[in-house]
């Protein structure tokens, strides 16, 4: 049964470009920080896992309560930039990132796993903030007709930070792990195991605090530099009319199925290497590993960038969702270094998914750019919600291998909807 297309009104008519091309710098930092912060994930995953003894679904709580902030402030974050500016959404967004570090402290002293899961919340929310101003922004700032390239690039500084946030990670998080395990000790011991053997992310996290201080201080300093923004008005829960349109909708759909899918290979990349049928790694070397995961994503994004000036941006989608897939059935299906490595490549394929999706979901949103950007990060809900099915999946199965199933089915569906939307929307 055909949906019919919401009518399109003046606040549907493309903004004009904003002139202020030095801000492209600003915003691939943004790119970089919360592209790293959330990719710390990754790392201190297992170190929880081991330090509270859990099972692959409560570990996969970390994800589910940072990426439940997408849900929870997708569309209030959308409204709050439209209030105050990207400028200054900006500063609220990387002062609530820095509170969310700063939540660390009492969680360690405390060595309770549900008070790591809230500040992780927090910081989220934050990165929410920060990440409904950048995609909309780094669309504006430059021509249309490049807004696909574009955004590509900055994404390509996303996946720097993401290549650079895990390994120190991994150094300074998994290499302090003790002789003993959580599991060995009870009582007032294994509460002090827990906050001796926590102050490693505590540390961490207070200097990404320090470093988000001075960056808000930077963009403060600049809240008044934008010149012609303008945000269409929208009434209720901003944004939601626009899942009317089947073109939007089903990108929707995508991004929630990309990021889970992502997410979930990003967090069982150390487990999966550490095992004996794969690479057999130590858990510091498998953690280091994570940046090739992401460092793929990173350059691919770079060649991504150039390719889509020559190849429509949906059959790009569609090809490297194929391929994502197969890279899943050569891990799956073989052994030793060919596995471990297989399933690391899928970051190249991962390289263009978000910024493609998202660009081809916006297209022609003009104005309410805004409101597309909180839906889209709303979608992003799904980074919570498919790595805690495939954890379940996997504690089921007892295989990881067979978890990845849930991953593959995911990128299947994205290839669908680069066919769909290969050519411009009307």
């Amino acid at each position: 049964m055909a949906i019919a297309s919401p009518g399109v009104d003046a606040s549907d008519q493309p903004s004009a470009p904003i002139d202020a091309p030095e801000l492209r710098l600003f915003v691939m930092g943004l790119f970089f920080i919360f592209g790293g912060i959330t990719s710390l994930n990754d790392v201190i995953i297992p170190k929880l896992k081991e330090l509270f003894t859990l099972n692959y679904t409560q570990a996969m709580l970390v994800q589910f309560c940072f990426f439940a902030a997408y849900l929870l402030v997708g569309i209030p974050g959308a409204k709050l930039v439209k209030k105050i500016g990207y400028m200054r959404g900006a500063v609220a967004g990387l002062l609530t990132m820095m509170a969310g570090c700063l939540l660390f402290i009492p969680a360690s002293q405390s060595a309770t796993y549900g008070l790591f899961l809230f500040a992780l919340f927090v910081l989220a929310s934050g990165v929410v903030i920060v990440q409904v101003v950048s995609n909309p922004l780094i669309s504006l700032l430059g021509k249309p007709e490049t807004a696909h390239s574009r955004l590509t690039f900055a994404q390509a500084f996303n996946s720097l930070g993401t290549t650079v946030f895990p390994y120190v990670g991994a150094t300074l998080i998994l290499g302090s792990l003790a002789a003993i395990s959580a599991d060995q000790l009870s009582g007032v011991e294994l509460d002090a195991y827990r906050t001796a053997e926590t102050q490693a992310i505590v540390h961490g996290y207070l200097g990404i605090a320090a470093a988000l201080a001075v960056v808000a201080a930077a963009v403060w300093m600049f809240r008044g530099r934008l010149q012609g923004e303008r945000h269409g008005e929208s009434a209720g829960l901003a944004g939601l009319d626009l899942l009317r349109r089947p073109r939007f909708g089903f990108g929707a759909l995508c991004i929630f199925l990309y990021v889970g899918a992502e997410v979930s290979i990003g967090s069982l990349i150390v487990n999966y290497l550490m095992q004996p049928g794969v690479m057999a790694l130590p858990e510091q070397a498998a953690g280091k590993l994570i940046g090739l995961y992401w460092g793929g994503a990173m350059i691919g994004r770079f060649i991504g960038s150039g390719l889509m000036r020559i190849v429509s941006p949906g059959k790009l989608l569609a090809g490297v969702a194929a391929g994502a897939i197969a890279l899943i059935l050569v891990s799956t299906a073989s052994t030793g270094a060919l596995s471990g490595y297989s399933l690391l490549a899928i970051g190249l394929m991962n390289a263009i998914m978000f910024p493609t999706i998202f660009s081809l979901a916006c297209e022609r949103l003009g104005s309410r750019a805004a409101d597309g950007s909180g839906i889209i990060n709303v979608a992003i809900f799904g980074g919570a919600v498919v790595p805690l099915a495939t954890g379940a999946l996997a504690d089921v199965t007892g295989s990881l291998a067979i978890a990845l199933a849930l991953p593959a089915a995911c990128y299947a569906v994205i290839a669908a909807f680069g066919v769909y939307a290969r050519k411009p929307a009307r």
